[in-house]
């Protein structure tokens, strides 16, 4: 994407929610996302720009960005993933639509790609993976999301050699909100990171930049590094 003068910012697109929403006196339908998010992308050297779920134009979208972050929000759709869905879940099926194509014309691109708890569970489904819809039944836990807005606090081991560590070093400590998780992993994603009880808690496309983190890294805004990644890997792929 050309510059605008001698900012060389990279432009980074996120994703919006489309919920009723009340703020001042109305009462309405509402475009928004959490202000943490914007703060991790300004903070990391990045100009962000929120994309609401409203449109089909993927290719041009993706076209005004240098990267893309996938953020949180209601599960997918179990139906993409040839699932009857528990009772526990619930989706915006307008949303689904729209990041899926939006993720495909980004990697079609090259653009860098960072998923965001449900971003994760994006990129997994669209690459042909399946989810564990409840994680309180299927693994018997509710540490990764103790109560309704409590993050749950827990350690991440990370692999190796993987894009993840490299940012984030062997291990990280981490701010968790979700009630599923990936069961089987998308084509070409490597699992490279998990929680203690063995979930996977982050993967990643070896050989571009598409990574996906299972916990909220935009609720830690004194470490922005994975936005920092991300912005970077956004000027090298301009």
């Amino acid at each position: 994407m050309a510059s605008n003068g001698s900012d060389d910012r990279p432009v980074i697109g996120l994703t919006a929610y489309l919920e009723p929403a009340k703020f001042l006196v109305w009462e309405t339908e509402a475009v928004l996302l959490h202000r943490v998010y914007v703060d991790c992308v300004v903070a990391a050297g990045g100009v962000p720009v929120l994309l609401p779920p409203v449109s089909a134009a993927y290719d041009r979208l993706v076209s005004t960005v240098d990267g893309l972050v996938l953020t949180g929000g209601a599960d997918v759709e179990p139906e993409r993933y040839g699932h009857e869905p528990h009772p526990a879940t619930y989706v915006r099926p307008e949303r689904d639509a729209f990041e899926f194509g939006l993720f495909a014309a980004a990697r079609k691109a090259g653009k860098p790609v960072l998923g965001v708890c449900r971003g994760l569970q994006v990129i997994s489904v669209a690459l042909g993976g399946t989810l564990a819809q409840h994680l309180p039944e299927s693994a018997g836990t509710t540490e990764h999301q103790p109560a309704p807005a409590t993050f749950g606090r827990g350690t991440v081991t990370l692999a190796e050699g993987s894009r993840a560590a490299a940012i984030l070093g062997s291990e990280t400590k981490t701010l968790c909100y979700h009630h599923q998780a990936i069961d089987r992993l998308g084509a070409g994603l490597e699992a490279v990171g998990w929680a203690a009880d063995g979930t996977i808690e982050a993967a990643e496309v070896p050989g571009e930049f598409t990574l996906g983190v299972q916990w909220h890294p935009e609720q830690d805004t004194d470490d922005v590094r994975l936005f920092q990644a991300l912005v970077e890997a956004s000027k090298e792929n301009r």
